[in-house]
């Protein structure tokens, strides 16, 4: 089964080479650049990858478009701060040479997080479908949360995606900010109201799964802040559906 792989990216120069080395095995690798102020453009495509300059639609609706811009059927989508392992490269391959027999597949993302793995807590195993044929499956969820959604059986591949999300901390927090922002206006645009148990619950519950029923203290200072700043997360969307744009 021949293979593309989509990127959308911006600014995203010093990432997106191991991205797309990563995939070298694929038959297309199409990155959408949505008007990046650095290399990223002139790097990708000296990389070998097709790079078509968009505008920005949202993340759903620019990963859709990457999909339907893609050559193949079969699809994989990851993010220019994304890799994949040789262990789920070769998985990948050996899928697609016996014929796939399902829609889409489904594997563990690794994250990296302040120079360390983190094997617990909510990030990880973060089971993905980023795998699929897109004439049975496409991009949905909720901007900037979004997911890939399958009319038809998945199956797991063995092998980690791997995934550095943030550069530093204060990149963390920055991001914190912005998606949460993002969020709360699509909540509050559908009419979502936000209780007192959304702002006391709500982040009490995500820190207590997090670092203590999936083990996050087994990571250490690491597992600590994914889930102190997971449960800030949480209130801080919540606390801008219940104030609106006026709010933190």
């Amino acid at each position: 089964m021949p293979l593309s792989v989509t990127i959308i990216a911006r600014d995203e120069a010093d990432r997106i080479p191991e991205a797309i080395r990563s995939v070298g095995f694929a038959d297309e690798i199409l990155v959408l650049d949505s008007g990046s102020t650095d290399d990223t453009v002139v790097v990708a495509r000296a990389l070998g990858a097709r790079v078509e300059v968009t505008d920005w639609p949202g993340h759903v609706a620019q990963k859709n478009r990457a999909v339907e811009w893609a050559s193949h059927d079969w699809v994989l989508s990851i993010d220019a701060d994304e890799r994949v392992s040789p262990a789920l490269g070769a998985s990948i391959r050996a899928a697609l040479e016996a014929g796939p027999g399902c829609a889409g597949f489904r594997f563990a993302r690794l994250s990296t997080y302040l120079g360390k793995e983190l094997r617990h807590g909510a990030w990880y195993p973060d089971a993905r479908v980023r795998l699929f044929d897109r004439r049975c499956a496409r991009w949905g969820g909720d901007d900037p949360h979004d997911r890939v959604e399958v009319d038809g059986a998945v199956r797991w591949l063995d092998g980690d995606l791997l995934h550095v999300p943030y550069r530093s901390l204060g990149e963390h927090l920055r991001t914190i900010d912005r998606y949460t922002a993002i969020s709360a206006a699509g909540l509050r645009a559908r009419g979502v109201r936000a209780r007192w148990w959304d702002l006391t619950l709500r982040p009490l519950l995500h820190f207590v799964k997090s670092y203590l029923l999936r083990a996050g203290f087994r990571d250490g200072v690491r597992g600590l802040l994914v889930a102190a700043l997971g449960a800030l997360y949480v209130l801080l969307k919540w606390s801008r559906v219940r104030l609106g744009p006026e709010g933190p």
